[in-house]
């Protein structure tokens, strides 16, 4: 797909915000404070690690951009942990849910719709960007990274997710596949195949099950090359699925996070320092 295709897609499909299939399971039918404090209560039981990896705490007083709002849970953190807040989502409807977060409990700060790939900030504006699990359904992760880059300032910290190209997901779904993805990497070939439907599927999907339009997963050493300006970058994984066998969860995820999820998890937190 060329870009603008891809953005209007993502435009369209996120507009339904992340975390809807959750909210219909937690009974959340409005935006009131009460249903969002539930959802965000349920949301940072099940990933723990979360504000380890986002120190939300350490950004009072800081000008901090936060890129794909989702619905809202950690931009209402950000904004109460005394931070400028500022937001970016290219959809309409994760934009109206942060301001609405903000507005509710009287926090400064705003979100903006549009694109990182053409971010509407100037050069050396924000002491931290915060960007979980965003850039890599952008279609282009680099341009992402560079904005990123782009907009902090010297000694500016970069708080980012990406997805894992070799998590225990990908080997046991697609072995073959990704065997030869990592045959490639230690070759020296430098690309990144485009994900199928179905991966994109294991993903994102929406409320009809619908796979989100574009996907890409990223290795700890593809990472560090795409960042290679930045002064440091470290690189954590987290995250798991339940251990299945023939239809019955043998291991629970929440039993393998310190384990299976730090070896080969599904995700990468990223810490970089401009």
């Amino acid at each position: 797909m060329k870009q603008a295709e891809i953005d209007a897609q993502n435009a369209e499909f996120w507009d339904t915000l992340c975390g809807t299939s959750l909210a219909r399971m937690l009974n959340i039918e409005d935006g009131s404070p009460q249903s969002l404090r539930k959802f965000d209560d349920w949301y940072l039981d099940y990933y723990p690690y979360l504000l380890s990896h986002v120190p939300v705490h350490g950004m009072g007083g800081k000008d901090v951009l936060e890129i794909g709002l989702g619905y809202g849970t950690l931009s209402q953190k950000i904004a109460e942990a005394g931070a400028r807040y500022s937001g970016l989502d290219i959809a309409s409807g994760p934009v109206e849910m942060v301001n609405s977060r903000l507005t509710q409990n009287a926090l400064p700060g705003r979100a903006v719709q549009g694109s990182m790939l053409q971010c509407p900030f100037p050069d050396e504006s924000f002491d931290c960007v915060v960007s979980i699990g965003c850039f890599h359904h952008t279609g282009d992760t680099q341009r992402c990274l560079d904005e990123t880059y782009r907009v902090l300032r010297p000694g500016g910290h970069a708080y980012l997710m990406l997805y894992n190209r070799f998590s225990w997901r990908q080997w046991n779904d697609y072995p073959a596949k990704t065997l030869s993805a990592m045959t490639r990497e230690l070759l020296g070939i430098r690309e990144n195949p485009s994900s199928t439907e179905a991966q994109r599927a294991a993903y994102d999907t929406d409320t009809s099950g619908k796979a989100a339009p574009e996907t890409q997963f990223y290795s700890v050493r593809q990472i560090h090359r795409m960042m290679s300006r930045y002064q440091s970058v470290s690189c954590t994984k987290e995250n798991c699925d339940d251990e299945v066998r023939n239809g019955v969860v043998v291991r629970k995820r929440s039993e393998m996070l310190a384990t299976r999820g730090r070896r080969y998890g599904l995700d990468i937190y990223i810490h970089a320092v401009k």
